[in-house]
């Protein structure tokens, strides 16, 4: 392992408050404690999978600070998800705020270079993402863009009468999901995936979560 050690940050408390009175969301997570290095990679893969973020640890969900005693027992909980149950191993980086006797952990996940991050559990590999204010596990569509965009192969894109009926549409309304386009080009739902999939990988369209469905929308 390569883990930097924790530092002293430079960060005051007060500092730190107004940060937590922003609420956790996209790029923020609150923890009053690591349990557990299975429940915490979920976390910080779904960090690197998406923008990065920051886990503050020894803040409950109501934003009471309550410290953690020692560092140590939970770097080792993220050292264990980080690098034995990330694939690839992720790097963080531990700052430390004391606490009266206390202190409280903000580690900074970077995003991923190459994704998807996956997390080993018992099922097997899975990926997540940060949705909001949740780490969620991806759908195959997001997944399905992320290893297309990491990829050595080409994507190719034929416009064909299935991509003009998935225009015309978008030309009208504001998105469509796969099971609306596999009905719309009378294609089966894996291949109105592949090329919904493929034109986001592009640049040509966006996808993002609207009512906990996946959406698909034209790229500004």
């Amino acid at each position: 392992m390569n883990q930097q050690a924790p530092i002293h940050s430079s960060m005051s408390l007060r500092d730190l408050k107004n940060l937590i009175r922003s609420g956790e969301g996209l790029t923020l997570e609150f923890k009053r404690a690591i349990s557990s290095p299975e429940k915490i990679a979920r976390e910080i893969a779904a960090f690197a999978n998406t923008h990065g973020g920051h886990l503050i640890i020894g803040v409950d969900d109501d934003h009471t600070i309550t410290g953690v005693e020692s560092y140590h027992e939970q770097d080792f909980y993220l050292e264990q998800a980080a690098y034995e149950l990330c694939t690839p191993a992720l790097v963080y980086r531990m700052e430390i705020i004391p606490f009266f006797s206390r202190e409280i952990l903000l580690v900074y996940i970077e995003e991923a270079e190459k994704k998807p991050v996956t997390v080993r559990n018992g099922a097997g590999d899975a990926i997540f993402v940060r949705v909001d204010d949740q780490s969620v596990r991806a759908s195959d569509e997001m997944a399905g863009v992320m290893r297309a965009k990491a990829s050595d192969k080409g994507i190719t894109f034929q416009y064909g009468k299935n991509e003009q009926k998935l225009f015309r549409y978008l030309n009208e309304y504001p998105n469509i999901t796969v099971e609306q386009y596999s009905s719309l080009a009378d294609i089966n739902r894996k291949k109105a995936s592949r090329i919904l999939v493929n034109l986001t990988s592009l640049g040509i369209l966006k996808l993002s979560k609207k009512n906990q469905t996946n959406v698909f929308t034209l790229s500004a």
